[in-house]
């Protein structure tokens, strides 16, 4: 068992002046720079670049201190408040008082039981995709991945169809994510302001996003109606503990592309890794068909199943282990304040890692291998809570959970319901650490049908 002590942490003997080395690394492998630096300092690494003083905590008594215990210390690192240029000033990237105005807002609308009746809309489009397919037909996983996740969640935010715009607006997506890597670059400000092919590609994207939403947004004060949608939703929601107010059309347009961006960003990649992991690990993949042969009998999933399908959860969550959606997390403290026993000053730029505390020998042995028997309860009890955050924690975490968990479920069951994924690369797909953690290629699949109960 897990003794509920707190781990006191020491820093390296000597501060590191990595410097332009760290930043280069970063740049060119996020990850093994993030896992080197975890392997040769410990718990804790504080290291200055240029005038930021950085403090990388791996340790999940740390973790709890900055997300949860210290929360009020902290704000948004850089990095996000860098990405207002990609997302406005949405729940993602606000602060203070306009944060905490907007989470009342949306988090009825994102209520569990609200979430709950989007489930058939899911499921539809999920069984029009698996309809689309054949027996051996080799595919794209991740790109079909992303489209069905966009076509979900414009449906359910904005109750449209985006069937003939799909590729159009999934390749404006595409562009706006990778902006982001810019957003942890110290030159990210400058390059922005350049003549760049880059920045004329990203901005002919973010208007044809823009519009689109627009559109969506005027259609609905033009209807005049209230639509099951969340975006009917969000405009009308009022600030009951503040001023009463709802949210600016500006407020709305900034809402609206953080949760379109997320909405299908995460998911998409979450379910790419999945069947990917299922695909090497045929065992876990005979597991999960009995246990949708035996909960659904052959017919669609719904929101009632979604709590009855045990081994797809932790199936689920052995993914995101592995291959964490939300790779790292990065906060800038504004007093001083002791986390696991370390002093951090003001203006500290602290970092968390999804990507490495995940895979952390202590708390997950072997930790390479797909298992997802670590979720089951005696083994849940067995180790510390913030060994495993793929949703963040505290006053921020992600307002979407519950949404993200009930579509990736209902996506595994429909789709494994009826194919098998058959990886046709012999290698693990590479990665790129954006502001998700997604393939930086197309993951190959040949897909076989399964017979029949």
């Amino acid at each position: 068992m897990h003794q509920n002590t707190r781990a006191t942490l020491k820093p390296a003997a000597r501060k590191p002046n990595l410097g332009r080395r760290i930043l280069f690394g970063l740049r060119r492998d996020t990850l093994g720079t993030l896992e080197r630096l975890a392997a040769e300092y410990g718990d804790v690494c504080n290291f200055r670049v240029g005038h930021w003083n950085y403090w990388f905590f791996t340790h999940p008594d740390a973790i709890k201190d900055v997300l949860v215990t210290h929360d009020d210390h902290f704000i948004k690192g850089p990095a996000l408040r860098r990405a207002q240029r990609t997302l406005g000033q949405g729940l993602l990237t606000s602060e203070g008082d306009l944060h905490r105005r907007q989470r009342r807002l949306i988090q009825p609308v994102l209520h569990p039981q609200r979430v709950a009746s989007y489930a058939d809309v899911m499921v539809s489009y999920a069984r029009q995709f698996s309809d689309s397919w054949r027996n051996g037909l080799e595919i794209d996983l991740h790109e079909q991945m992303m489209q069905l996740t966009l076509r979900i969640v414009a449906k359910t935010l904005f109750g449209a169809d985006l069937a003939e715009d799909v590729q159009t607006i999934g390749r404006a997506m595409d562009i706006s994510v990778a902006m982001f890597q810019r957003a942890m670059s110290p030159w990210g400000p400058l390059l922005n302001h350049l003549p760049l092919p880059s920045n004329f590609r990203f901005k002919r994207a973010w208007r044809r996003l823009m519009q689109t939403i627009e559109r969506f947004i005027q259609a609905r004060h033009a209807a005049g109606t209230d639509q099951d949608d969340l975006l009917s939703r969000l405009l009308t929601a009022t600030d009951t503990e503040g001023d009463g107010g709802g949210m600016s059309d500006q407020q709305l347009r900034d809402e609206a592309i953080t949760l379109f961006t997320a909405g299908h960003e995460t998911t998409a990649n979450a379910m790419t890794f999945t069947f990917y992991l299922l695909s090497q690990n045929p065992d876990a993949e005979v597991r999960l068909r009995q246990e949708l042969n035996d909960v659904l009998g052959g017919r669609p999933p719904t929101a009632a199943d979604v709590d009855k399908l045990v081994w797809t959860r932790m199936v689920l969550c052995e993914s995101m282990r592995l291959y964490p959606p939300a790779w790292a997390l990065g906060r800038e403290s504004i007093k001083t304040c002791d986390i696991a026993g370390m002093e951090v000053p003001p203006e500290a730029v602290i970092l968390l890692s999804q990507w490495v505390t995940h895979r952390d020998a202590r708390w997950w042995p072997d930790p390479l291998r797909f298992d997802p028997q670590r979720f089951s309860p005696d083994q849940r009890a067995a180790r510390p809570r913030w060994a495993y955050f793929p949703f963040g924690g505290g006053s921020r975490q992600c307002i979407g959970e519950s949404f993200a968990w009930m579509e990736a479920i209902l996506l595994i069951a429909t789709l494994a319901q009826k194919w098998s994924f058959q990886s046709l690369d012999p290698a693990p797909p590479r990665l790129r650490a954006l502001i998700t953690l997604r393939p930086a290629e197309s993951v190959r699949m040949r897909i076989a049908s399964v017979p029949p109960r």
